[in-house]
């Protein structure tokens, strides 16, 4: 049967836009999806570099403005990997045009402009997603899969962390990812959302958090010279109860020397472990309580077999995958859910509640005092 062709509108073409792009290339090559996609449209305010992209990654046209790229009634999915401040925006102009869309995390600058967007989307009646590409490392699904069949048991503990070192330097350039009138908060929105939304993936609900933040350098060079003031965080912690009542601890910084993307978490319960490095995200670790006293330890699973989730599209087994494969993954699913009528997960129902998990660590670190996350 001939596949129906699904249109692509991608708007932001540098660091996300890449690897969006390079994902969208790679879905009908591997996989057998419903659909045929079609990159349409790439969308970036920077003509000179967005024509290059459009060649390079064999996007069919290319625009300079978003709202040329909505409305235009070729393309069925828009694709948003631009910076946050106009994620609200643009997902709303989109739904409105009856696009489905997927959104890079975090959904806005704040809780309630991701409020909008999830009533935006459900009043049109659009599919839609919010990138949360850890989530598709082979090796966390698996992590899921044993925490749902119990081979864990009862969750007490959640400790997770996201390290990078980028912003150590003093004389790192004022952008857009330390503008908070652009991204909303610093490392709470850009990797704190990750582990945020993994212990929700893994764990379950949160219910109260207590936080403290810090920003380490209070003013950064701007180009054409002078400096600006920093008003986002560089490093947050902060404690979590969950509605299970699994107790977590949590860790993000762009401060961390010695660390480029080191994300990592672990799941604590009555009957085993599981532990997942990003840095070496082929690999789960796996503890169970219940293996012979004296060869009881955590073991390696290399999560590259056939029976490990998209493993089978890849390679023979034991050949890994990389950073790349996860936002393929993540689009494979949102386009067969659209082909399929099925729910899609991470929603930006899922991309709300980290948005309220996220809101109440920013309340807290300003009160110095637990915080219900329910009551936002």
């Amino acid at each position: 049967m001939e596949k129906k062709i699904i249109n692509v509108g991608l708007i932001g073409h540098r660091f996300m836009g890449k690897a969006h792009s390079n994902a969208w290339s790679k879905i009908g090559m591997f996989f057998d999806a419903e659909n045929k996609i079609v990159m349409k449209a790439i969308c970036g305010l920077e003509e000179d570099e967005v024509k290059i992209m459009a060649g390079k990654f064999d996007w069919e046209s290319y625009e300079t403005s978003w709202e040329k790229t909505v409305g235009r009634k070729d393309i069925d999915i828009i694709d948003i990997a631009a910076s946050t401040d106009v994620h609200k925006e643009i997902a709303v102009a989109a739904a409105n045009e009856g696009k489905h869309i997927f959104c890079e995390k975090p959904l806005a600058v704040n809780l309630a402009g991701a409020r909008e967007m999830l009533e935006t989307v459900r009043k049109c009646g659009v599919k839609h997603q919010v990138g949360f590409n850890y989530r598709f490392a082979p090796a966390v699904m698996l992590a899921k899969k044993l925490i749902g069949e119990g081979k864990i048991g009862r969750i007490f503990h959640v400790r997770a962390s996201f390290l990078q070192s980028w912003l150590i330097d003093p004389d790192v350039m004022f952008a857009w990812k330390i503008d908070k009138k652009v991204c909303g908060s610093g490392a709470l929105g850009d990797i704190d959302s990750h582990i945020i939304d993994l212990a929700r993936f893994l764990a379950g609900e949160f219910d109260s958090v207590m936080a403290m933040s810090k920003t380490f350098i209070k003013s950064r060079p701007v180009a054409g010279g002078g400096t600006a003031d920093v008003e986002v965080d560089d490093s947050v912690v902060f404690t979590a109860e969950f509605k299970n009542g699994a107790l977590g601890v949590f860790e993000a910084s762009r401060f961390a020397q010695g660390h480029k993307n080191d994300l990592s978490v672990e799941i604590n319960g009555e009957r085993g472990s599981v532990k997942f490095y990003f840095e070496r995200m082929n690999e789960l670790h796996y503890y169970n309580a219940e293996d012979d006293a004296g060869t009881q330890g955590f073991r390696i699973i290399q999560a590259s077999e056939e029976v490990h989730p998209y493993m089978r599209a890849w390679w023979p087994v034991g050949h890994i995958i990389g950073y790349e494969h996860t936002f393929i993954h993540e689009l494979y699913e949102f386009t067969e859910a659209i082909a399929k009528g099925r729910q899609i997960c991470p929603s930006f129902e899922d991309g709300v509640k980290c948005a309220q998990v996220a809101e109440a660590v920013e309340i807290s670190c300003g009160r110095k005092a637990a915080v219900r996350v329910d009551e936002l």
